[in-house]
């Protein structure tokens, strides 16, 4: 049964591309983010379906006349720029056949990005794109949310099996950056169930977060909730409501969670803390002598003997930066930190945009919520390997598309409520009775 939904969906997704293929943007997202499919035990598990949503969004790019230029600001000149130079680095690696599935699969994300940028422009598209991303990685939260309740917090919680994020740490930094694009949302709702339903969600995926038992989540997250009470105008309501739910949660945890997150001051004594120095002296000794770096696999037997004080910890980088660093050298790491920088400036652009106009004030929520989630995959990020996965690089097709639908006024040309707008929760305004 789960099959044949899965395979239903993603057919009529795929019929409905060719002619809308921002369409296929939204079911290729939900893919890739998600892995539904992977969740399958019959014919849908291996089916080739993310394949058959970027074909025809190619199919429905040629076809029709809604597409433009993908270059819509620095964040995306960046990101071509990193694309280029990632494929140099693999092309002049150490292993270029054994790096090429790697490659292969970080291209297809870096595509439809690119895609993604050249057929999504109205307000419509760009709020389908946020309910996609937040609603796939929102329905696993709430399932492992419910899961670590049910538990004492006794189980871990993993993500999609073969996907960027099936790892506990992984899987709990995505739900945590996750959370600013829930309370986004929840600033659009106007009904009030609506908006209590994202505050159990927003709780429940923080839970899972939390019964991941990631330590770099738990610090992406109180990084985020420092930046929301600083940014807040009532601190001191928020500091007490911030700390209720924080002792709420990590009272309910068990004592293996304490004993696992007290490991952050001792990280001497924690052989996967002493891994993680290993590689990052490894990916900074790499890069001073691979100006291209090494490809996509930099944490090699051979590279830690040659370059780690520790060269029987070998190690993945658990690191975006390092894990950057290692793989495509300083030029590499420079570009990427581009991206990230130029994103962040134009959240800042969006919230000094809130005054012009009524219809403009939800650019300037979502401005500010992308910089939070920035904030979580930046500190997160710092203790994790996932410099390539999709969320991160949506939120920045988010900012861009949402800049520019700001600097052409389109809220002057566009209608206040478009066809599909009760698809969208959040997209229509509310009707007022006469």
């Amino acid at each position: 049964m789960r099959d044949l939904l899965i395979i239903a969906i993603c057919f009529a997704g795929v019929i409905a591309s060719l002619k809308r293929p921002w369409i296929g943007i939204m079911l290729w997202t939900w893919l890739s983010i998600m892995n539904p499919h992977r969740y399958a035990y019959g014919m849908a598990h291996s089916a080739p379906l993310a394949a058959a949503a970027a074909g025809a969004v190619v199919i429905g790019l040629l076809m029709t006349k809604e597409r433009e230029s993908p270059f819509k600001g620095a964040p995306v000149t960046f990101f071509t720029m990193f694309v280029v130079w990632i494929t140099l680095s693999w092309l002049a690696g150490l292993d270029v056949s054994g790096d090429y599935p790697q490659w292969k699969k970080v291209m297809k994300i870096d595509v439809m990005i690119l895609l993604a940028l050249m057929l999504l422009h109205s307000k419509k598209h760009i709020m389908a794109l946020v309910w996609v991303c937040v609603g796939s990685l929102a329905l696993l939260g709430i399932k492992g949310g419910i899961f670590t309740l049910t538990t004492g917090g006794g189980g871990r919680v993993w993500g999609p099996p073969g996907s960027f994020i099936e790892d506990n740490n992984e899987f709990a930094l995505a739900l945590v950056m996750t959370i600013p694009l829930l309370r986004f949302l929840q600033m659009q709702l106007t009904k009030s169930w609506q908006r209590h339903a994202m505050t159990a969600t927003m709780l429940l995926c923080a839970t899972a977060a939390l019964g991941s038992q990631s330590r770099g989540a738990l610090l992406a997250i109180s990084a985020m909730a420092l930046t929301l009470w600083w940014r807040g105008k009532r601190k001191l309501g928020m500091a007490i409501a911030l700390g209720f739910v924080g002792v709420s949660l990590i009272s309910f945890m068990p004592d293996t969670w304490s004993d696992r997150m007290a490991t952050i001051e001792t990280y001497q004594e924690d052989r996967s803390a002493m891994g993680r120095i290993s590689a990052w002296w490894t990916a900074w000794r790499i890069a001073q002598h691979y100006p291209f770096g090494v490809g996509f696999n930099a944490f090699r037997a051979e590279l830690f003997a040659a370059y780690s004080p520790y060269p029987d910890f070998v190690h993945a980088a658990h690191s975006i930066y390092f894990q950057v660093l290692g793989h495509h050298g300083y030029v590499g790491l420079l570009i990427f930190l581009a991206i990230w920088i130029s994103t962040w400036r134009s959240c800042n652009w969006l919230r000094s945009q809130k005054n012009i106009d009524p219809r403009v004030k939800w650019t300037a929520d979502l401005g500010a919520m992308c910089q939070v989630s920035l904030i979580g995959y930046a500190v997160g990020g710092a203790f994790l390997s996932l410099a390539y996965f999709d969320l991160p690089y949506n939120i920045m097709v988010m900012i861009v598309l949402t800049r520019v639908w700001v600097t052409q006024q389109k809220w002057k040309v566009e209608p206040a409520v478009s066809a599909g707008s009760w698809l969208i929760p959040g997209l229509a305004p509310p009707v007022k009775n006469a």
